[in-house]
């Protein structure tokens, strides 16, 4: 199975000075969760390169056992370092996409018209689209009818 995560590139949490990203809890655990399965990952954002990570999801009494297993891979550092360009990935490349969550998100990607383009293409083709979090903001402007059988959303307790 091919998977394709997508991450946020915003790391500004709108005009409040703040950082923000993606909240690496809910990158690390499906991440080891589909790569212990066999599965091929690709991670992709939409500016390409290293995607901010929310510092407040780096805090210790938000770190897990994939955060602590993510932290001491340097294999997975890599890659996280060199996510693909957004617009250089194709839904046909893949069987299934996955939005992790954190405030960044909502600010890239539910409004980023390549994001909104693969969502739909997977929609058409029967694949799954999985956002976690505050990552279903992604599912706000593409103009395909779903069921709820076509898409998945996780919400987790750590905000």
């Amino acid at each position: 199975m091919k998977i394709l995560i997508v991450l946020t590139s915003h790391d500004k949490l709108g005009d409040t000075g703040d950082k923000t990203g993606f909240w690496l809890e809910e990158f690390a655990a499906p991440y080891y969760i589909f790569k212990d399965a066999g599965a091929d990952i690709t991670l992709a954002s939409p500016l390409g390169g290293r995607p901010p990570i929310d510092p407040k999801s780096d805090m210790p009494n938000f770190q897990t056992e994939s955060t602590h297993r993510f932290k001491s891979d340097p294999v997975a550092q890599a890659v996280l370092e060199s996510t693909l360009k957004l617009t250089d990935v194709s839904a046909d490349d893949f069987d299934a996409i996955f939005y992790p969550g954190g405030h960044g998100p909502l600010w890239d990607l539910a409004e980023d018209a390549t994001s909104i383009a693969l969502i739909e293409a997977m929609l058409t083709a029967k694949k799954p689209v999985v956002a976690v979090c505050h990552a279903p903001g992604v599912l706000r402007h593409p103009k395909i009818a779903f069921s709820g059988l076509d898409i998945l959303v996780y919400r987790t307790g750590f905000y």
